[in-house]
């Protein structure tokens, strides 16, 4: 089946609106907004790193514990560094960017609690661990000293009285 050059040329014609007027993926890509790490503990730092169609002109973004920070142009992108304040609950937050010309974009931050571990991993005797135990093995390893320098002293006098 052969289709005439009139034909395909038509077919363009009508179709090309159709192309030109549907937002384009590479468009709606362009506007993001990331947290690097996205999982913290309350007190930590996180970097913001957010993209508008434009990124000459500064955007804000807010966020429950963050508040509200202007991400300023650098490197092709716009990014800023804060800190979660060490009082964040546990959860997670919507982070929202707002552009100078109006497009938004949302990310997530997550917010983990702040655990410290009540003792060290149980990963064997402990022989060089504070306690009860150091002024034992001080004790042996002067004793074993002592030792090695006497027996020294005690050959060196038997090769010369011998």
């Amino acid at each position: 089946m052969r289709t005439s050059v009139p034909a395909a040329l038509a077919a363009l014609v009508l179709a090309l609106p159709i192309v030109l007027l549907t937002d384009s993926p590479a468009g709606a890509a362009a506007v993001f907004v990331e947290v690097n790490p996205d999982t913290v503990r309350a007190g930590d730092e996180v970097s913001l790193r957010a993209s508008c169609d434009d990124n000459l002109e500064a955007a804000t973004v807010r966020t429950g514990p963050l508040g509200t920070v202007t991400v300023s142009p650098r490197y092709g992108f716009l990014t800023a560094t804060t800190k979660v304040p060490a009082k964040t609950k546990a959860g997670t937050y919507d982070v929202d960017l707002t552009c100078a010309g109006g497009e938004t974009a949302t990310s997530t931050l997550h917010v983990v609690a702040k655990v410290e571990p009540a003792r060290g991993p149980a990963t064997g005797g402990g022989g060089t661990a504070p306690g009860r135990s150091v002024p034992m093995l001080i004790g042996g390893g002067a004793t074993a000293v002592v030792a090695g320098v006497f027996l020294g002293v005690v050959a060196l006098r038997r090769r010369r009285l011998g």
